[in-house]
């Protein structure tokens, strides 16, 4: 790799200031036991709920399921499918020191009826509004295609429910590194006027692990700030 990409790399260290003990207790958070919680299809099915949750929403086959699965070290905790579409339920999973990760049904599209992909639309809705102890929305966006419409709409939906969120964007492996820098200042520049949005992109993909300590160590904050709230 280059010594322009290894620059990069540490972009988000710089900008969120994580420091070197932030890091490291996001490794051994995310290096722990996981366990898949429960599956919820609707409003009624949701677990209760416990601990401190952090969601990652995004447009189908965006790698939702994938990033979870590199953040915990674990290639089948999350289903992974080709197929947009596939995760049909808002899907939780436990770690430690109370944290629980949520994997969103994808959004934009799915090979489903209009009326399944309004259900699951209303769902997401529903839940992002409903959930007092989610801490913060991470939103994937795929690096490659950057924002699009369907991504506006969620972001206004989260503004609009004052619910925070990140931009983590998805795999960055496929692009060189002056193409990564230039979907994150323009990435940035598309939410720096987002009352909900917390101006750090995060870049990362699940292949090559770029990007997945700054994530971590990103939530081992929002887990003390969280605390300290409480």
């Amino acid at each position: 790799m280059s010594d322009d990409g290894l620059a990069f790399l540490a972009y988000d260290h710089r900008a969120m200031n994580l420091s070197a003990e932030e890091l490291e207790q996001g490794r051994k958070l995310f290096a722990g036991e996981w366990s898949f919680i429960a599956g919820a299809g609707s409003l009624a099915s949701l677990p209760p709920m416990q601990g401190v949750e952090i969601a990652f929403a995004g447009r189908s086959n965006v790698g939702k399921s994938s990033l979870v699965n590199a953040l915990t070290g674990r290639r089948a905790l999350a289903r992974v499918s080709d197929t947009p579409g596939r995760t049909r339920e808002i899907n939780f999973f436990a770690g430690g020191e109370g944290l629980v990760m949520v994997d969103l049904p994808g959004y934009g599209y799915a090979k489903a009826s209009r009326e399944r992909v309004a259900a699951w639309t209303d769902l997401i809705r529903a839940y992002l509004h409903g959930r007092s102890n989610l801490a913060r929305v991470f939103v994937l966006i795929d690096a490659r295609h950057g924002l699009k419409e369907a991504d506006g709409k969620i972001l206004d939906l989260l503004d609009r429910a004052a619910v925070s969120y990140a931009i983590a964007l998805t795999k960055t492996d496929r692009l060189k590194p002056a193409e990564i820098d230039a979907r994150v200042a323009a990435t940035l520049g598309a939410i720096e006027r987002r009352p909900a949005a917390f101006p750090a992109v995060f870049a990362t993909s699940a292949r090559s692990g770029a990007g997945l300590p700054e994530l971590k160590g990103a939530i081992v904050r929002v887990l003390g700030e969280r605390a300290r709230l409480d």
